[in-house]
């Protein structure tokens, strides 16, 4: 079966991390964060292009030491909801906090948004990292490392279960016999586990694409074991083609391990893309980009974030880095073990550590249409990746790369030209997972 190239569109609004000048830029609305025509705009321009989903990201704790985009941003379900009713193709995945959010809840407003979409709807599970989250939700410290993947892990069981409350047919809607519901293809969940404890069912029936699409990012051993057995789509960092093909292969081995096809599961790689007329040209702009952005005081609140917000300016920045392992298990794990380890092993002071999280990083993805293509193509068919999980600075640079470098990955046969399905699911190529009680019905009957 040949393979097709998927491509997600994520919102910058005002910056977010790595962009922390975006918002002075002058082609960019200063409320652009909070303004639903924003969205409504990118999704259309993403829909024009054949992109499989608007992808919108989501935290719930900040600081004013926060990217500009954190400070001031819409709930990711309500906006999806707005850009459902604005859009008929194009596939709505919002983040949502395994961690501080109630199963059935959650489960009913992805539910909400899948029938709102014609089943478009996507939920990327996060467990969050924010420690200073916890005292919103009415708790003194944030859940470690290892109970924050138990719960996730639970969670997308439970929610699953309540979305298979009712069978497919559950509903003849009989006026003739006054029928509306087949009791009988109604189905409690009455889960007791570790962590949760739901009696079910949901309110609310299978969409068009039978549930809402799965998605997760992780580089962490937890972080990709949990992918392996729930997620359908992947939000992967990148890096270099080695470390990316690497991730792949692990991840996909993993599937497998756990019984699953791994072709079912897209791993989309994050990818800012330069385009412009000369390759000159882009690299010249991708080093602008970098110096607009090159803030020291946001980079050290950054660094705090993989520490649980921790503010590391009460330190002396020209000392050697702090001790502040016990903080990495509550916060960003895998990314503060490392940055501890170079450390160490670098000697380098705090400020050292600081500037070197935004040192300049040329990226492959940068050049004219057909150099930006020619990396993307490579890189694909290196099976380093399904596809890009992309970020524009403006809807300028987003029209271009779909005007420029879309049109040649079509003519090479990488990226569709017309979209074959209504749903998520179907766009990625993905099954619609049989109803449970269904299955259990049709193996008892066999």
């Amino acid at each position: 079966m040949s393979r097709t190239l998927h491509l997600a569109l994520h919102p910058y609004g005002v910056g977010g991390p790595g962009q922390h000048g975006l918002w002075k830029d002058p082609r960019v609305a200063k409320n652009a964060s909070i303004d639903i025509n924003y969205y409504i705009r990118l999704a259309q321009a993403a829909e024009h292009a054949l992109f499989d989903a608007l992808f919108i990201v989501d935290s719930q704790f900040i600081n004013s030491t926060y990217p500009a985009h954190y400070l001031n941003r819409l709930e990711p379900l309500t906006l999806l909801s707005a850009v459902a009713t604005h859009t008929k193709h194009l596939g709505l995945v919002g983040t949502a906090s395994s961690t501080y959010n109630s199963p059935f809840n959650l489960a009913r407003r992805f539910a909400s948004l899948d029938h709102i979409s014609g089943g478009r709807a996507g939920w990327n599970v996060v467990t969050s990292f924010d420690t200073g989250t916890a005292r919103n939700f009415g708790l003194d410290e944030h859940l470690d490392y290892s109970t924050r993947y138990g719960r996730a892990l639970e969670f997308v069981q439970v929610a699953r279960g309540l979305w298979d409350s009712y069978e497919d047919d559950a509903f003849p809607a009989d006026v003739e016999r006054g029928v509306f519901l087949d009791p009988a293809k109604l189905h409690g969940l009455d889960h007791a586990g570790e962590h949760f404890k739901i009696a079910g069912p949901l309110n609310l029936s299978r969409s068009p694409q039978g549930q809402p699409v799965i998605f997760q990012a992780g580089v962490s051993e937890e972080g990709r074991d949990l992918a392996a057995q729930v997620a359908e789509g992947i939000f992967a960092p990148g890096g270099t083609l080695e470390s990316a093909r690497d991730y792949y292969a692990d991840v996909k081995k993993r599937t497998a391990a756990y019984g699953r096809d791994p072709e079912h599961v897209k791993i989309l790689i994050h990818g800012g893309p330069v385009v412009a007329a000369t390759d000159e040209a882009a690299r010249r702009r991708e080093r602008e980009i970098f110096e607009e952005d090159d803030d020291f005081g946001r980079n050290l609140a950054l660094l705090g974030r993989s520490f649980g917000a921790y503010d590391f300016s009460v330190h002396d920045l020209d000392a050697p880095f702090p001790d502040v392992a016990h903080l990495a298990e509550k916060g960003g794990r895998t990314g503060a073990t490392q940055l501890i380890a170079r450390a160490k092993s670098e000697g380098l002071t705090l400020r050292q550590v600081a500037e070197s999280i935004n040192q300049f990083r040329q990226s492959p993805f940068v050049g004219d249409p057909r150099t930006v293509a020619d990396t993307i193509q490579q890189w694909f068919e290196a099976r380093a990746l399904d596809g890009f999980n992309l970020a524009f600075r403006t809807e300028e640079e987003l029209n271009y790369f779909v005007d420029s470098v879309v049109p040649l990955l079509q003519k090479r046969g990488l990226f569709r030209t017309e979209y074959t399905s209504d749903t998520l699911r179907g766009n990625l190529g993905l099954p619609i997972p049989a109803n449970r009680h269904s299955r259990e019905r049709q193996l008892v009957n066999d």
